[in-house]
């Protein structure tokens, strides 16, 4: 499959945490592959039910992560994610979204520009963009 990115952009994740919970202008919606669901039970001895819910309408995503009463991911603590290592696909992508053109017939990256580390730190190649996709393929199979 191919895939087009955006070019001569720069980024570089400032740990601002914005993107990790409900925010005036947008309620995140943090969904979750079964596999990643299983894995983060694995790895932090939580049951499924207590971290995320289940969904019907977001194929091939299962679940949807809960949030704490500060409207932040149930996994941030003291502004860290505590499933950093394991973290969903995504968070992975985040600030980046990957969508199908039926048209065109390509996978298109986008990026966010409520994101304020977007075009600041380094720049961006194809090898990044190509990380990730080989990923979202790894995930989703």
């Amino acid at each position: 499959m191919s895939f087009t990115y955006p070019r001569n952009l720069k980024f570089e994740c400032n740990k601002c945490t914005l993107c990790c919970g409900n925010t005036k202008e947008k309620t995140r919606h943090v969904i979750i592959l079964e596999n990643e669901a299983d894995e983060i039970q694995k790895q932090t001895n939580i049951n499924i039910n207590d971290f995320c819910f289940e969904i019907t309408n977001q194929q091939p995503y299962r679940y949807e992560m809960k949030k704490q009463q500060d409207e932040k991911c149930f996994f941030l603590k003291d502004d860290t994610c505590s499933i950093y290592s394991f973290r969903p696909l995504i968070c992975r992508f985040y600030p980046f979204e990957l969508k199908f053109d039926e048209k065109q017939q390509t996978y298109i990256f986008t990026a966010t520009t409520e994101c304020p580390a977007v075009n600041h730190g380094k720049r961006l190649n194809q090898i990044y963009f190509k990380t990730l996709f080989w990923l979202a393929e790894e995930k989703m199979l």
